[in-house]
């Protein structure tokens, strides 16, 4: 269990928990490995360079959307703020969490 983990998803949480609506349709990718960066773990912005947290949102933002087979998403988890990783991301956290049912059809927002 990594707790610079848990601080780089409470940190997501505070940075979009205004946007999110758990459950919505539309959502956008958060970079794990820039978020880490952002803390100082260098370590960690390799490690998850190339990982997302979905963030559901309560609205659609203005930009270019994306159509995604709501079928990418197996394996992942959602925290109770409505927030979702990859399962074996979640696995090393010590957040509680269920996992993530998304919707047949999802709308990445690109801003």
């Amino acid at each position: 269990m990594d707790h610079r983990l848990d601080e780089i998803l409470n940190r997501i949480d505070d940075a979009y928990g205004h946007k999110l609506g758990k459950g919505g349709r539309h959502y956008l990718e958060v970079s794990l490995g820039n978020q880490a960066k952002r803390l100082g773990y260098a370590d960690l912005m390799e490690k998850y360079r190339n990982t997302f947290a979905i963030v559901p949102l309560k609205h659609p933002e203005p930009g270019m959307k994306v159509r995604i087979d709501g079928r990418t998403f197996v394996d992942y988890a959602q925290y109770a703020s409505g927030i979702a990783v990859p399962g074996h991301v979640a696995r090393q956290t010590t957040l509680a969490f269920t996992p993530f049912v998304a919707l047949d059809s999802m709308i990445c927002n690109f801003t």
